[in-house]
């Protein structure tokens, strides 16, 4: 792993305990330039780690709590009359930064959840008849809670795929909870967090991992991945080409993060459960099965060409 991710990984790992592979699939997520969900019970640190991210990546961060009467005026911005030049000047919503915060994203109504969606989808944003871009980079970490908690609206399948991967953090083992529980509490961690990395550094490494190579034969197996999601009967529908995009960029930002300039099958299969199991419905007899037991089933089922 190139030395600044080694830095900012060791840092995250003293915040989040227990959870490194979910903190490099978080980091993946960013150098892939893709948006992240993340899905759970509260108080398991989901909040702490987008601040430990950011912090970490020397990005700005602004937090929004979604809330049922949030409106799209409160992420994007509101245009006010100033009486001394005659005109509306417009202020920016706190969409207007480098990560965004989406504090359970599905207890907003649907509407309000489409401001911020739109906003990842073109990263810019139309407010009263002008376009605004975005800062760069742009990365969402949006939280959300299990859609059979009370009071939740939830994300429709078209704004799920929006999110390059959906992670879990659950809940620590024992090891890492103790350690959790004899150390410093995790807000005063957070506020002794050095930046190892500048945006612009972001942005060399996010350069560096398009560079990343795949092969052929890696292709032919992600297109027989994605192929036996659209023919077998178990999948409601099969996995879009923007799923299949989402996968090879995936795959290539952590073939980089182990240090590689090729993809490796291993590397994809890493990567595809957190990238496509928010993508898979369950059809038929297997619609009581989980959207994560779905995507290990397409692991086992499709051999590496």
């Amino acid at each position: 792993m190139p030395s600044p991710l080694n830095a900012v990984t060791d840092q995250i790992n003293r915040i989040i305990l227990g959870k490194t592979h979910q903190i490099r699939l978080a980091i993946a997520c960013l150098l892939a330039r893709g948006h992240l969900l993340i899905e759970d019970v509260p108080g398991v640190g989901k909040t702490t780690l987008a601040h430990a991210i950011a912090t970490s990546l020397g990005l700005k961060f602004q937090r929004i709590q979604f809330t049922s009467d949030l409106l799209p005026a409160d992420i994007l911005g509101v245009s006010v009359y100033n009486r001394d030049t005659g005109s509306f000047e417009f202020h920016p919503g706190p969409v207007f930064t480098n990560v965004v915060l989406a504090d359970e994203v599905n207890r907003a109504t649907p509407r309000a959840q489409s401001a911020l969606l739109e906003a990842m989808e073109e990263n810019q944003v139309t407010t009263e008849g002008e376009t605004r871009p975005l800062p760069r980079p742009f990365f969402v970490i949006a939280t959300q809670n299990p859609s059979y908690q009370v009071g939740t609206f939830p994300l429709p399948e078209s704004q799920l795929d929006r999110f390059l991967m959906r992670i879990e953090l659950g809940y620590p083992d024992a090891q890492a909870e103790r350690a959790l529980l004899n150390g410093m509490d995790r807000r005063d961690l957070l506020g002794s967090l050095k930046a190892c990395l500048e945006p612009e550094g972001l942005a060399r490494l996010q350069r560096e991992v398009q560079q990343v190579q795949a092969s052929p034969a890696l292709l032919d197996y992600l297109q027989a991945l994605i192929n036996h999601t659209r023919q077998a009967p178990e999948f409601e529908h099969g996995l879009s080409p923007r799923a299949a995009l989402a996968m090879l960029q995936g795959s290539r930002a952590w073939a980089y993060m182990d240090g590689r300039n090729h993809v490796l099958p291993e590397d994809l299969q890493t990567v595809l459960p957190a990238i496509v199991a928010h993508r898979l419905t369950p059809a038929g007899e297997m619609r009581s099965t989980s959207r994560n037991d779905l995507a290990a089933q397409l692991l086992q089922q499709v051999a590496i060409p």
